[in-house]
């Protein structure tokens, strides 16, 4: 039996195909089969560069799933799934049942952005140590031996890249435009693709959004929204207390910022008014914990790791390689600068910002986050070069959650103020991810698209 190292290794061999189209020719679907437990829809394989400038060869297979009936009246809507790291085709049973009213018009496809799904990045350490989360860091250990086993080709996993495999398939249907929804990273593609390829879109779908220059490296927006979310959840259950003051009496204590914003940022997702329903009851343990009765909170962030999601359903080596390559601001510079001088550049930019803009947690939880801790270790690579325009020209849907803390609501109304056919739709109570989740979303899509 091989070891886990072993196989990653030679999974990530296999990523990098030797033969498939070649470079230059028209791309195209091949080796069609019926999707397995997806009725009425066909699986196919896309094959892009490795490297779109040449300078390395191979190939990536990227599964492809697509509607069997090509006669929808209102074209094709391309559904971008989130992470960065999450499959596409394996989501399509679910989003086809949230998106049913959309089904008679539209033909829907999804795809498995490169290092997703079933040609996956596999980094055992890191798998098991972040698992799905985007704020939980990783060991030294862990980003160095990811960075190993991707050696030169974690130059291939930028934003950018995954744009043009997006417009290679475009060209592989035969279409001249089409329309895309977007989910969290998926919705940072589409805004992405639309920069990039206005021309080919008729109209965008955004749907908890992603600042169109990438997620800032210190995430503060982020936890500048954790005392109003807290706060609002509070006064609607008359709860007693202000979870905001019980924090920061907290964390003067225990050094666990990271995880309860982890813990936290979860919660947005799952249970946005953090009624305890369908999770933790959040406000309950925070304030036991206040009081040193930290038990019932510190169970709860562990049960949260108690498991690690498999490549092909989450890919952690793909959302580090993908991140670090797209952060807009790091204090150190772009991706490609050298290690040296990281640590310092960080902690000069945690001293510069507003201790209350962060509050109630420290400054330090800013820089201890993983996109900010983990991005820092991360091996220079060629940063994600920015695209071509600077503004959404065509008609763009954009949803956030007022509770949502992964994609703060913040980061919707900056890319409306700039986008001059948008129209944001703020969903109060809600958090991350609305579509087939709340009435007011679904009416605005269906407003929006069967307009």
């Amino acid at each position: 039996m091989r070891s886990r190292l072993g196989a990653a290794v030679g999974a990530a061999v296999l990523l990098v195909a030797l033969t498939g189209a070649a470079e230059g020719s028209t791309p195209s679907l091949v080796d069609s089969t019926p999707c397995v437990g997806i009725p009425d829809f066909t699986c196919a394989w896309l094959t892009v560069p490795l490297d779109r400038s040449g300078q390395m060869g191979g190939t990536l297979r990227l599964q492809v799933g697509l509607e069997t009936d090509t006669h929808a009246p209102l074209g094709t809507l391309l559904l971008l799934s989130g992470g960065p790291g999450q499959p596409g085709v394996s989501f399509i049973p679910r989003m086809r049942q949230r998106l049913s009213y959309l089904m008679a018009d539209y033909r829907l496809i999804m795809i498995d952005q490169r290092g997703t799904g079933a040609g996956a990045i596999d980094c055992p350490r890191l798998q098991a140590e972040a698992g799905f989360s985007d704020i939980r860091p990783a060991s030294s250990e862990a980003i160095a031996e990811c960075a190993a086993l991707l050696g030169e080709t974690r130059n291939f996993y930028t934003s950018s890249d995954t744009v043009a495999d997006l417009d290679d398939l475009r060209k592989a249907l035969g279409l001249k435009r089409w329309t895309i929804d977007g989910v969290s990273y998926g919705a940072f593609v589409a805004t992405q693709y639309g920069l990039t390829h206005p021309q080919n879109v008729e109209k965008l779908v955004l749907d908890s959004v992603v600042p169109k220059a990438g997620v800032p490296t210190l995430y503060a927006d982020s936890l500048n929204h954790v005392a109003w979310m807290m706060r609002e959840a509070c006064r609607e259950q008359d709860c007693g207390f202000d979870p905001a003051a019980d924090l920061e009496k907290l964390l003067a204590v225990e050094d666990i910022g990271v995880d309860f914003f982890d813990f936290i940022v979860i919660a947005s997702i799952v249970d946005p008014k953090l009624t305890g329903n369908t999770f933790w009851p959040v406000l309950q343990f925070l304030h036991l914990a206040a009081n040193g009765e930290t038990g019932p909170l510190k169970q709860a962030i562990a049960d949260l790791h108690s498991g690690a999601p498999p490549p092909a359903e989450y890919s952690a080596g793909l959302h580090l390689a993908t991140i670090c390559a797209d952060l807009p601001d790091a204090p150190w510079g772009d991706s490609s600068a050298p290690l040296d001088g990281r640590d310092a550049a960080l902690a000069s930019a945690l001293d510069s910002l507003p201790a209350s803009y962060v509050w109630p947690f420290p400054r330090k939880t800013a820089g201890e986050q993983a996109i900010a801790s983990a991005c820092k270790r991360w091996p220079p690579t060629r940063p994600d070069p920015a695209p071509h325009y600077q503004r959404l020209t065509m008609p763009v849907l954009i949803l956030n959650g007022d509770r949502d803390l992964s994609t703060p609501v913040k980061w919707a109304r900056d890319l409306a103020a700039c986008s001059p056919r948008a129209r944001l739709v703020v969903i109060a109570g809600m958090g991350h991810s609305t579509q087939g989740r709340h009435p007011e979303a679904d009416a605005a899509v269906r407003a929006f698209l069967l307009a």
